[in-house]
């Protein structure tokens, strides 16, 4: 037995322990990480320190750094995100359905854990955390794969959770760290059919890609994240400049942040004139009739740049006729994640909303809000872009399934 199926098998055992734990034994782990995330969170800061050192030494790009980035203030918000989590319902065991047949029977289709959760992230701390909560309270083990960029400050924090879950009388193996990361690790994860239920996914479209293309466990997409913004004809354009600096520029290496803006033929000059001021950081990726208008503010766009999901301060640019060529061009380049209208219209504001498939579809709103917290689940464990089994931001209910429980009285069929 390799070290992976040694930790695949203790997940597994500990997964039957926490899916009865109940919900104040779950919610006193909880308070627990919180504890002591915030009593030693300068053993996490000085790991995480030696990974961005390291990074920034073998030349990651700056957004990238940002996601590896832990401060200060980002501890204290994973912490709020931990205690949100506390203050949530818990799903487990929660009936959804019932009804008595007429034979007598009393079907009831109740909430459980799906058992264990894997998780293949790359250089985000965060997500160990975020993870780890979420899957603890909707009652599921959970076994953690990051990259090799945060892999110190993994180690530590997970260390940390394990011993906050000891104090709290769960078993350690509730939350797991795979320890290496090496590529033939991540393989055997992605096949660890006996022991892991689900594997989730969270980073960029080759590391998504490469997971559902190879996994035998099955995969639940999250994160792919070319977002679009259209400045319809009747749009409020200072409100669309504002929206689209908030799209791009609030925070460009996450996976809702747009990537492409189309802007409609008739008003593109004066919107431009109203955006570029707030766009001076950003590298304009343009079509031919853009760059008429942007000069030699922008450069041009190849073919590539439709389907590109940056992560940096770079927004492809597209100009269109009209609102049905906007929505066939999202449909056709856009990953399903979050998509956006301006327009002071409501016919095509509904017409957008109805046609352009994705998980998330905003009018007059950045697509920055497509996140766990500011829907209201709490922290997330990712953005789902497919339709099976849960789409957009994924909270407890979504890393829940469901059980039929069944009374009578003595029927047979």
């Amino acid at each position: 037995m390799t070290a992976l199926q040694r930790q695949g098998q203790a997940a597994k055992a500990a997964s039957y322990a926490l899916a009865t734990a109940g919900t104040a034994k779950k919610n006193e782990a909880l308070e627990a990480i919180a504890r002591v995330l915030t009593e030693r969170r300068d053993l996490w800061l000085a790991a995480n320190a030696e990974d961005v050192a390291a990074a920034r030494e073998s030349g990651m790009a700056p957004a990238m750094l940002d996601r590896l980035t832990l401060t200060e203030e980002r501890i204290a918000g994973i912490v709020e995100g931990v205690r949100q989590v506390v203050a949530l319902p818990d799903p487990i065991g929660r009936a959804d359905k019932t009804e008595t047949r007429p034979n007598g029977l009393l079907i009831s289709r109740r909430r459980v854990p799906l058992g264990v959760i894997a998780i293949i992230f790359e250089a985000r701390p965060n997500v160990t955390v975020d993870a780890a909560a979420l899957c603890l309270k909707s009652g599921n083990a959970c076994i953690l794969r990051g990259g090799r960029e945060a892999i110190r400050s993994n180690r530590c924090v997970s260390a940390l959770m394990r011993e906050a879950l000891a104090s709290a009388g769960l078993p350690e193996d509730c939350v797991s760290l795979v320890q290496d990361t090496d590529r033939e690790t991540a393989r055997e994860l992605m096949h660890l059919d006996q022991y892991v239920d689900v594997l989730i996914p969270r980073g960029g479209a080759g590391l998504i890609r490469a997971v559902a293309q190879d996994a035998s466990v099955p995969v639940i997409r999250t994160g792919e994240g070319v977002c679009h913004l259209y400045v319809d004809s009747e749009a409020d354009l200072d409100m669309a400049a504002r929206v689209l600096q908030n799209a791009k520029c609030s925070r460009p290496s996450v996976c809702n942040a747009v990537e492409c803006v189309l802007v409609h033929r008739d008003i593109a000059a004066d919107f431009w004139r109203r955006a570029l001021p707030l766009l001076e950081q950003v590298e304009l990726r343009a079509d031919p009739a853009a760059r008429e208008i942007l000069g030699e503010r922008a450069v041009p766009a190849e073919e590539s740049d439709w389907d590109a999901e940056y992560d940096d301060y770079i927004l492809a640019v597209r100009t269109v006729d009209c609102l049905e060529e906007a929505i066939q061009f999202i449909n056709r380049h856009g990953t399903q994640h979050s998509e956006s209208i301006l327009t002071t219209n409501y016919f095509k504001a509904q017409r957008f909303l109805a046609a352009v498939d994705a998980a998330a579809v905003y009018v007059n709103a950045s697509t920055r809000f497509t996140d766990g917290g500011e829907f209201g689940l709490g922290a997330e464990i990712g953005i789902s872009t497919q339709k099976m089994h849960a789409r957009g931001p994924m909270g407890l209910e979504e890393l829940t399934s469901c059980k039929y429980v069944v009374y009578g009285e003595g029927q047979v069929r």
